[in-house]
């Protein structure tokens, strides 16, 4: 199952980079064997104008059809890694192609794209900036595929 970060903004050189990459890289490495990835990051505008009206269009453009589509929001679902883990587990098992996480700009999410989600998910009850938010979620797509390969990775 192919794997697809939609995000509003762009994420430049840094420290958010440099971390995203490596547990890309990780991901990329034990994914495979379990059907997990590649991992694919797909960026929009975050132009002036429009609201999240315009950005929801401009993700839902990037999500690939036919897509698994998980929101990240404050007010979504809190889960534990070994959950998110069986949640992707379930999707590739269900002959699902691709999953999309769809990450909104500084004002959330349009309410029409989190309805169409299948799952919000929420990273805890604090609102986090949208480039750690993209590690936390990179990170927890490396620990998913350690815990669906029984890794040492996780240990809880």
């Amino acid at each position: 199952m192919r794997l697809h970060v939609c995000a509003v903004g762009r994420l430049r050189a840094g420290a958010e980079k440099t971390l995203i990459d490596d547990y890309a890289t990780r991901l990329e490495r034990s994914g495979r064997a379990l059907g997990l990835g590649p991992l694919a990051f797909h960026e929009v505008e975050d132009r002036k104008g429009g609201g999240m009206a315009a950005e929801a269009a401009r993700l839902e453009r990037a999500v690939p059809a036919g897509a698994a589509v998980c929101v990240l929001d404050e007010r979504g679902k809190l889960m534990s890694s070994p959950e998110f883990a069986a949640l992707l587990a379930r999707w590739r098992d269900g002959g699902r192609g691709d999953a999309a996480f769809v990450i909104g700009g500084a004002d959330g999410l349009d309410p029409a794209l989190r309805a169409r989600a299948d799952v919000a998910l929420s990273l805890g009850r604090m609102v986090w900036p949208h480039m750690l938010a993209r590690v936390m979620l990179t990170e927890q797509l490396y620990r998913a595929a350690s815990i669906l390969a029984g890794s040492p990775y996780h240990r809880a």
